[in-house]
């Protein structure tokens, strides 16, 4: 979402593609001028920024985009809290974004220690379920917290996210939360998603899903995705929202870094 959306309702973005070196700090500042919290993604927005020639992720291509901040003083928006953390990479568990082979856990400890070498206060994100992290015979050390996204396949949205509150925990990991909101609703909408098949959440759906992430203590932030200004515009949907970000504001503050 372009900082230029931010309002009372939406109250921060996450970028990636459109982030560089060059234009990082401004896009920081008009965020810190209007009270924003944003997450940013260091290694650009596709894939293939990141992949070998198979497909395959390749750890070195990372770490280069990211090396490539080192000189930019990003310090005083970490330490005011606009920047709430680094989103180290997306769905490391779907092999077929990957070239078959997931990113494995091992290597997200190790891009996030990277992280950390840089930025040593500055969380760092994986979106990918902590149940999933948990998985794994590792000890979390850099990486700070899962991220879950919530579709209405999923079943009881209250159960959902108790259980992978409880898998973040367990590792010693934060939990960001968040709606898929454009394409994860159940159908009531008649929406269509931006997936032919799928649908976006109504209103309703909205508010029922929302709250019940909201009213998970370990919760420490809540995401929608995406942004669409069409969907978004309407004021049932914009309604829904404004309710759910009146919720965020009131949850209990909550550090990713466990």
């Amino acid at each position: 979402m372009d900082g230029s959306y931010l309002s009372s309702v939406h109250t921060g973005w996450l970028q990636g593609g459109p982030l560089g070196p060059t234009n990082i700090l401004s896009k920081l500042s008009d965020a810190r001028a209007k009270g924003a919290r944003v997450v940013i993604k260091l290694c650009k927005g596709h894939d293939r920024y990141v992949q070998n020639d198979d497909r395959t992720f390749s750890l070195t291509k990372w770490k280069a985009l990211v090396d490539q901040y080192k000189s930019v003083d990003l310090a005083p928006y970490i330490a005011d809290g606009t920047i709430v953390g680094h989103y180290l990479i997306d769905e490391p568990h779907r092999t077929e974004r990957w070239g078959g082979k997931i990113i494995s856990q091992v290597t997200l400890e190790e891009m996030a220690k990277h992280s950390k070498q840089i930025w040593p206060d500055l969380s760092t994100f994986v979106r990918v379920v902590p149940s999933w992290l948990a998985s794994a015979p590792i000890t979390y050390v850099h990486l700070d917290a899962g991220w879950t996204q919530y579709t209405a396949g999923k079943g009881s949205a209250a159960s959902w996210v108790a259980a992978e509150a409880a898998a973040a925990k367990s590792k010693g990991l934060g939990l960001a939360v968040g709606l898929n909101a454009l394409n994860g609703g159940d159908g009531s909408s008649r929406i269509p998603g931006q997936i032919k098949g799928m649908y976006s959440m109504s209103a309703s759906e909205l508010r029922a899903y929302g709250t019940a992430l909201l009213n998970e203590s370990h919760a420490c932030a809540f995401f929608t995705w995406m942004h669409d200004r069409e969907y978004y515009g309407r004021s049932d949907i914009n309604g829904a929202m404004a309710e759910l970000s009146a919720k965020a504001k009131s949850h209990a503050k909550t550090s990713c870094r466990q």
